[in-house]
């Protein structure tokens, strides 16, 4: 039997696509982005780097294995909506402690179902990713493209999702001690650390340097996060100062970070990398990697000419940059995450590559 549309998404170029309610109800202005991932709903709702976004799932069933308490990346997420095909509020996993709604409704995080994904996903693909409003189904489209001229995606997304102080996370066979800069990091670069021995002392993504150097770190993490890594000039100023220092590692909006420290520079893709099994080639081996990846930038390939990092990796599918070192700094940083939840374990080498700096530091020191 047919049920009445009580919601839709309109998105600014007027296109509108009607669905139902689930999670939180009320009206969202995101940016709409797509993640071709058939699992892992859970940890992509928990991760900070979709701070103010739309998330389209281009995998239709999803909701059915329902919310486990070890799977999260966050305990607070702060996606701003999730667009799916089929949602399912029965879960059958014997982990399950919530629905996936139930979560939702818990942190804000407005849902819309029963929408054509597939096409919703080819229009992201074919003409870039959007601001769109979720509203109800009676509102006028004039009126939601009024709202969607009139409200802006806020810039503040790292600040929100930080830490808002220094929190340690300690390894049973402490080897190194690591300063994470927490620009919305997800829990399992800190348990991936933690499984290499070691303890991770995690601050806010505007920590100054000269804090990081009383800390006296071995080596020194840069998180992923969300937004435009230009929003951040403070992170950026940081790690300029701790440039040759000490070992460092970055992921992500880490690596654009660590890009800009150098001066290079960095653009907005048309519509992103979101998923678990995007190709990544390494120079170095010439191997492939299937990586996971959440992006809206990369970094400006030409703009690497002026400074001393080398590129390391590539994206297969579009030859964007996806790794970069510089060796003399001691400094590597990566665009996909080795990390992965969700996702394939290809690159967890690169954790073992970074305990590899900090021990031949340790040794020379």
């Amino acid at each position: 039997m047919f049920r009445e549309y009580n919601r839709k998404l309109v998105l600014e170029d007027g296109q509108e696509y009607y669905g139902y309610s689930f999670g939180s109800p009320e009206d969202k202005v995101c940016e709409v982005v797509f993640n071709t991932s058939m699992v892992g709903y859970q940890e992509i709702l928990s991760d900070p780097s979709y701070t103010y976004q739309a998330v389209v799932m281009t995998y239709p069933l999803i909701g059915n294995y329902g919310m486990a308490e070890d799977d999260y990346e966050t305990h607070t997420p702060t996606l701003g909506a999730f667009i799916v095909r089929d949602y399912n509020d029965e879960p059958s996993n014997f982990r399950s402690a919530a629905s996936l709604g139930d979560v939702m409704k818990k942190y804000g995080v407005t849902g819309l179902s029963g929408i054509d994904t597939r096409k919703l996903g080819r229009s992201i693909r074919d003409f870039g990713s959007r601001n769109a409003l979720i509203t109800s189904a009676s509102t006028p489209k004039d009126k939601a493209i009024q709202t969607l001229r009139e409200t802006a995606i806020p810039t503040d997304a790292v600040s929100r999702v930080s830490r808002k102080s220094v929190v340690a996370a300690f390894a049973k066979n402490h080897r190194f001690h690591v300063v994470a800069i927490d620009c919305g990091m997800k829990a399992n670069i800190v348990r991936s650390l933690n499984a290499r021995g070691c303890s991770v002392t995690i601050a806010p993504w505007n920590t100054a340097p000269q804090y990081i150097e009383e800390l006296e770190p071995d080596g020194v993490f840069i998180s992923n996060g969300p937004g435009n890594p230009e929003d951040v000039p403070e992170t950026i100023a940081t790690v300029r100062a701790l440039l040759g220092k000490y070992p460092i590692f970055g992921i992500c909006l880490g690596l654009q970070i660590t890009a800009l420290a150098y001066g290079a520079k960095t653009y907005k893709l048309k519509f992103g990398h979101r998923g678990g099994n995007h190709p990544v080639r390494n120079l170095e081996t010439g191997k492939y990697e299937i990586t996971s990846q959440n992006h809206s930038y990369a970094v400006d390939a030409d703009s690497l000419a002026q400074t001393p990092l080398a590129v390391t990796h590539l994206n297969a599918l579009d030859g964007t940059v996806e790794g970069l070192r510089c060796k003399e700094d001691r400094v590597f940083c990566v665009q996909y995450h080795p990390e992965s939840a969700p996702g394939p374990q290809d690159s967890a080498y690169l954790f073992d590559q970074f305990v590899q700096l900090m021990a031949e530091g340790k040794k020379n020191a």
